[in-house]
């Protein structure tokens, strides 16, 4: 058990060490599935922090369509704001990886059911990312899971999705 212990200390020290160049800035898309069905995209924008940190916020709408194809309706909207912390670290020159936590809160409408209101959620976000501009390109492309646990809302509980993302840097 010490030697396992050992082992990941030393692991997060390495990581902290090697850390990403964070671009000042970066805003596209992110666009991706969730869980219980839903699926959404997000307007997302991104302000570096020195060298390895950096703050995203994301403008998202979700919804879940059960029988949309049957019936043509959607049966749960959601409009939400998303902000999630990164720590950024290089794995090898333009290859990144990230995690951080984050929070949410957003307005739904369950259109079944006839219910709606205001939803909070608490989790995180870890992901990679490969950073373009290595090749003169302004561009981020990345992957990454953002599992939520809500507190208020339609989907009270854990959940999540992931998700793929492409953004434009200045």
């Amino acid at each position: 058990m010490t030697k396992q212990l050992l082992f990941f200390f030393s692991s997060v020290f390495f990581f902290t060490l090697v850390s990403a160049q964070v671009n000042p800035n970066a805003i596209g898309l992110r666009s991706g599935g969730g869980y219980n069905g839903s699926f959404g995209g997000e307007i997302s924008y991104q302000k570096g922090f020195g060298s390895a940190n950096r703050l995203e916020i994301d403008f998202g709408w979700t919804n879940r369509r059960d029988d949309f194809w049957k019936n043509k309706t959607w049966r749960y909207n959601q409009f939400a704001v998303s902000g999630i912390y990164h720590w950024v670290f290089n794995l090898t020159e333009g290859l990144n990886w990230f995690i951080g936590p984050g929070a949410q809160i957003g307005f739904f409408d369950d259109y079944y059911n006839e219910n709606s209101g205001i939803s909070l959620a608490l989790g995180g976000q870890i992901g990679i990312e490969y950073d373009f501009n290595k090749h003169g390109v302004p561009l981020l492309f990345g992957f990454d899971a953002r599992p939520m646990l809500d507190f208020v809302g339609y989907y009270s509980g854990f959940g999540g999705g992931a998700a793929a993302s492409l953004r434009y840097t200045f």
